[in-house]
């Protein structure tokens, strides 16, 4: 049987454990910069919601949630009993067959294999409602790593590669933005 979480369901509780509040700031800055109050923002790779979710939800909006790990599915589902949860690999969601005004996929694309982030990123792109926003975390620098949880692969394909992707999808990427942490965020905006 293939584990559709890639390991994230076996270590959630650890992951739970460490998650910290790095990111927070910037992206729910991106997102009162961005997406109109009460919007729903499409979360890939929401874990149990804490603390991005989390803070989003606070600052007004509704968050619909993705992700493999039935642990943390369900962690979300407890924390926020009225939005939306789907327990499925993002790469085949349902939630991205439908038009969004926001997409996030915080510390998610780069855990993907690097033959998979183009299709990812192209099938985020093309949720997009006219004008709506992505903002993905990944590093900038092209670059191979062990994830320290699952000891699973992870990559960056480099900011130019996701950059020309999103570009070759019709979305615009406009800046990249940084946490205290020193991780990248990369915003692109859909066209009107």
């Amino acid at each position: 049987m293939t584990d559709s979480s890639a390991g994230w369901d076996a270590v959630a509780d650890r992951f739970v454990a460490l998650r910290s509040g790095i990111g927070t700031s910037a992206v729910s800055g991106w997102a009162e910069r961005h997406i109109a109050p009460g919007a729903t923002i499409l979360d890939i790779g929401c874990g149990h919601g804490m603390p991005i979710a989390q803070a989003l939800v606070d600052k007004g909006y509704r968050v619909a949630g993705v992700d493999a790990a039935p642990r943390l599915a369900a962690a979300f589902a407890r924390r926020f009993p009225d939005m939306a949860i789907a327990c499925e690999p993002a790469q085949t969601s349902h939630f991205l067959n439908r038009r969004h005004p926001g997409i996030i996929a915080i510390g998610f694309l780069f855990l993907l294999d690097a033959a998979e982030q183009p299709n990812m990123l192209r099938r985020m792109a093309r949720a997009l409602e006219p004008g709506g926003r992505l903002l993905v975390s990944v590093p900038r620098e092209a670059c191979v790593w062990r994830d320290t949880l699952t000891g699973r692969e992870s990559a960056s394909l480099g900011a130019a590669a996701y950059e020309a992707i999103l570009e070759e999808s019709g979305v615009q990427p406009v800046r990249w933005l940084g946490d205290e942490g020193g991780n990248a965020y990369l915003d692109a905006a859909a066209p009107v």
